[in-house]
Order: C-alpha cells, then structure tokens, then sequence
C-alpha cells in the first residue's frame, strides 16, 4: 500500500490521519490549529475604517477590499499547503486524501501545486473536523484508495 495522508480540515482545524491498511482504523499523528478562523468580523478588523472627503465636500468611507474571514480561510488554507509540500517533498506520503467542506475544500485545493495536486486520489466534502478518529473513518470508503 502506499504511503497514505489522510487530511480532514476546516478554516480553524486541520487533523493528520493514516491508516496501516486499506482498511484498518485511522492513527492521528498531528494537527494544526488556526484559532483566527473563529473570530468574528468585528474581532479581526479592530478599526472602524476611515473616511475621506472629496473634492465636493462630500465623505466617503474607505471600505475593506477582502472580507477578514476569507483572509483567514486564506492564510490558513497556505499554511496547510506549505506543510503538505514539506511533507510531500520529504517523502512521507505519496497520496493524500483530502476531507474538508466544500468552500474549504475548494479554496485548499485551489493552493495545491500541480505535483501534490496529482497525488490527491479521495476528496469528501464535509466538515468533519470535531468528529472522533472512528466518526471521521466511517466517513471515508471502507477501503482506502491505494494505487
């Protein structure tokens, strides 16, 4: 069997699983954890923002270009990619399947190069990560992909 990740992840959480066989039970063996993902607007943008009068005396507010939430989801979808490709790259696994909600799961995606990108053999997408180890497994097909 190849050497399998399994990656179930949401904005603040990501968990690290394997699996011995195709089909034993699921081993965590490490986690992030993005406690920013959680905040509200309000708590990640401390300033109101500012204003600006124009030329006919009239004000305008300056306003945000990128919801913060997104921003969050953002950083932390890279982090998770940078860690992937560092593992990739040292060999630790050859195929990763990858569980996430579908806006998460999509925007983690979107962050993979194309060499870990082909190494991705299984997606669900939910938002799973509070589940326990057997939960997330029941999750998964009762056979792992392996080729």
């Amino acid at each position: 069997m190849k050497l399998t990740w399994i990656l179930v992840a949401d904005n603040t959480r990501a968990r690290f699983f394997t699996a011995a066989t195709p089909s034993s039970a699921l081993e965590e063996f490490d986690g992030l954890a993005h406690p920013e993902g959680r905040l509200h607007d309000r708590e990640i943008t401390t300033d109101l923002p500012g204003r600006i009068k124009s030329s006919d005396g009239v004000g305008h507010a300056f306003s945000q270009q990128t919801d913060p939430k997104q921003h969050e989801s953002d950083v932390f979808a890279k982090l998770i990619k940078d860690c992937l490709v560092e593992a990739y790259n040292a060999h630790k696994f050859e195929q990763i399947i990858l569980v996430a909600g579908p806006s998460f799961l999509g925007l983690l995606r979107s962050q993979l190069p194309d060499q870990l990108e082909k190494s991705v053999c299984y997606t669900v997408d939910k938002s799973i990560t509070t589940l326990s180890v057997t939960d997330i497994r029941q999750h998964l097909p009762e056979f792992l992909p392996h080729h």
